[in-house]
Parts: structure tokens; sequence; C-alpha cells
């Protein structure tokens, strides 16, 4: 059996993974529009809904903080006079 040389493995690996991501990509094409509904229209389109007002803030705040300290504190296993909340608001 002949020697192959280390080029020609090299650009034969190569160019079968180029080929088989080819036949891929293909595929998937295929498959989209093969998948695709026949209704010919475009989807339509959902209204974005109305923004949420915001709720009136009627828990207590000191109270709030209080509660996630000491949720902070058990995780952490620290007592609650060592941690320091510095800002707290909310993430939308």
């Amino acid at each position: 059996m002949p020697e192959v040389s280390n080029l020609f493995v090299c650009l034969m690996g190569m160019g079968v993974t180029f080929f088989g991501l080819i036949c891929l990509i293909l595929l998937t094409m295929v498959m989209g529009k093969i998948v695709r509904p026949k209704g010919g229209s475009a989807p339509a389109v959902q209204a974005a809904p109305a923004p949420i007002p915001a709720a009136k803030d009627t828990t207590n705040r000191q109270e709030l903080i209080a509660a996630i300290s000491a949720a902070l504190a058990e995780e952490l296993g620290t007592d609650v006079s060592a941690i320091r909340i510095l800002s707290f608001r909310k993430v939308s």
C-alpha cells in the first residue's frame, strides 16, 4: 500500500468536512421549505401588550430590605449585622 502524504490527508479531511457542512445547509433549507405553512400570507404580528401600570408600593420598604438581608445572611452563613445594603432598586 503506497504511503499517503500528510498534506493529502489534511486536504481530504477539510474537503469532507466542508462537503458535509454544505450538505447540512442544503438539507436545512429544503426542510424549511417543506415544513413552511402553505398559507401564503405572512403570519399576523401580535401587538405588543400594554405596559402594566406601576403598582402602588403598599409594602413597607424597610421590611422588604430586612427580609432580603435575612435571606442573604442565611445563604452566606453570616450575621445580619455584617450585611450592608448600599442601594435597593427594582430590576425590570
